[in-house]
């Protein structure tokens, strides 16, 4: 017991440092009226959080949130899913993978060596709005307006949840490629021989017994989903611009406390977005529970 004990002191001493104390704090600013490192604290109360219900560019912000909270994880999944199986049961019979599944493998992760500025920076030129953009120059070639897919209030947000996908689907590409090459072959070719074909093999097969893979991969996501701070800071006008139309909380979190200085009003956002991340992973882990499946 000593030992273990010795063991977790110095790491609970530095999380309850610089993660709970932090955490405290932020509780503690969120009922003043802090405007920053010089100025003495006043307490409010629930003043800022009163001022929250009547924020319309924050609850816009906490719609854009929730729409990537739904949207984010199950593109994500469904399309890592598909190539996954793809690759890794799509050939011989469905026993095997497909011809140079390493390879894609490769070039499905390589979004994730990228810093997520640098594909904001990357995505930015994609789609810009003339012959230079990548998308658009083959539009006005063709004689065609070009999209404004930044620039326009009603497809500005779902540019952003394109990205967040072709950035996040490589890294569940490889997870569940590494959880199906641990299913055991003679499963797939068991039901090869019993005439099942790839849909029947995966959702009887491959489905539940990366269940436990999938339900953490939808909690993580669905916590980016909850910040996806940096590629809108970063990739959007106006820094989630258009006309707010790309805002999520934490940029609101940041804007008001480094650009208004209004850090009493950020503490309280950044306690309704805790609150949000808590929620929604216990509720996730509540609803996707389900009997263990071993092989």
């Amino acid at each position: 017991m000593r030992f273990a004990v010795g063991f977790l002191v110095l790491p609970v001493t530095l999380y309850v440092i610089y993660v709970i104390a932090p955490y405290a704090q932020a509780f503690s600013i969120a009922l003043t009226n802090w405007r920053g490192v010089n100025a003495s604290p006043r307490f409010v109360g629930l003043e800022n959080f009163r001022r929250l219900l009547e924020d319309t560019v924050f609850w816009k912000a906490v719609g854009h949130n929730l729409l990537l909270l739904v949207l984010l994880p199950v593109l994500t999944l469904v399309i890592a899913l598909f190539f996954a199986f793809l690759l890794n049961a799509g050939g011989r019979g469905g026993a095997g993978g497909v011809w140079g599944s390493r390879f894609y493998r490769v070039v499905f992760f390589f979004p994730q060596v990228l810093a997520i500025a640098v594909i904001a920076v990357l995505f930015q030129q994609v789609f810009r709005p003339d012959r230079s953009g990548m998308l658009n120059a083959p539009l006005i070639a063709m004689g065609f307006e070009p999209i404004g897919f930044l620039s326009d209030t009603d497809i500005a947000l779902w540019s952003i949840l394109g990205v967040l996908v072709w950035q996040a689907v490589g890294f569940y590409v490889v997870l569940f490629s590494a959880g199906i090459a641990s299913i055991p072959r003679e499963l797939f070719e068991a039901a090869a021989i019993d005439g099942a074909g790839g849909p029947p093999m995966f959702f009887r097969i491959t489905l539940p017994l990366l269940w436990d893979t999938i339900q953490v991969g939808w909690v993580y996501l669905g916590i980016i989903a909850l910040d996806v701070f940096a590629i809108v800071w970063v990739m959007t006008p106006e820094q989630g611009g258009p006309d707010y139309s790309t805002t999520v909380m934490a940029a609101e979190i940041y804007r008001n406390a480094f650009e208004y200085s209004k850090f009493g009003y950020a503490s309280a956002m950044g306690v309704v977005l805790f609150f949000f991340t808590i929620g929604f992973a216990a509720l996730a882990l509540r609803l996707s529970r389900r009997e263990r499946i071993e092989f």
